[in-house]
């Protein structure tokens, strides 16, 4: 039986001493990962566009420090995950996605969710690789989406985008597999976040229909039967990037209520 003064004792925390960046990190499910890390101890920063969202994050004990940053600037981006020092952990987080069929899509719109969603991740993991592998760890975690293992509709860009990301994951993996670093990403389903606000808001104004039709034809194909939660994609990534999941690489890991 444990004495009184051992249940007294502070929680293990096993990411303490480990330094890790969240792209994204001041809202949605960037910023409850940055949360989930920081309540196991990690130093950690959040990067983003919106100074007041990434302050907020770090005056609620969410993160350590804050960097703006655009990560679409490949320059500012490698300045950024520079002063933020060895890292131990990245994720790459930051994402968006814009609606349009094929044939009404202007290259401009798919030049954009590339940028964003695909190259803005190859220029991070590039950003922190060499040092992660001089030191023989380190851990790699993209947010892609079950849009990178399937298609919809309309969101063809983002979808080029995602299928990207797994696919650079699963390369990367086995380049680095020898070298103590591990490269995964996660794939979450529709969830509760502004991204799938403003997916309500498109089909309502385009539609006419209630927000509550809305959400219900966006998770009808789940059948867990709701959104997906920002603190359940956190808790995946929290796995991935432990300890316990040191043989864990190269993995796409929905986190998708069933859907995929």
């Amino acid at each position: 039986m444990p004495t009184d003064s051992a249940a007294s004792l502070s929680p293990v925390m096993p990411l303490t001493g480990r330094r890790a960046l969240v792209t994204g990190g001041g809202r949605g499910i960037g910023r409850a990962i940055a949360a989930a890390l920081t309540a196991q101890g990690a130093d950690v920063t959040v990067l983003g566009r919106s100074a007041a969202a990434l302050d907020a994050t770090v005056a609620a004990g969410d993160a350590v420090r804050a960097i703006a940053c655009d990560v679409t600037d490949r320059a500012a981006l490698a300045t950024a995950i520079a002063s933020a020092g060895d890292l131990d952990i990245l994720v790459n987080n930051a994402g968006h996605a814009e609606t349009a069929s094929i044939r009404r899509m202007e290259a401009a719109l798919f030049d954009r969710m590339i940028a964003l969603n695909l190259t803005a991740v190859f220029d991070g993991i590039h950003a922190v690789l060499p040092g992660m592998v001089a030191r023989g760890s380190g851990r790699i975690v993209s947010v892609a989406s079950t849009a990178g293992l399937t298609g919809y509709p309309y969101v063809s860009a983002y979808c080029a985008a995602k299928h990207g990301v797994v696919g650079l994951t699963r390369a990367l993996a086995r380049e680095v597999a020898t070298s103590g670093v591990t490269v995964n990403c996660v794939c979450p389903g529709f969830t509760e976040t502004d991204l799938v606000a403003g997916s309500v808001d498109t089909i309502v104004a385009k539609t006419g229909r209630t927000a509550e039709a809305a959400l219900a034809d966006l998770t009808k194909s789940m059948p867990i039967g709701r959104l997906i939660k920002p603190q359940e994609v956190a808790g995946a990534v929290l796995w991935l990037v432990s300890d316990q999941a040191a043989a864990v690489t190269g993995i796409a890991l929905p986190v998708a209520g069933g859907e995929i």
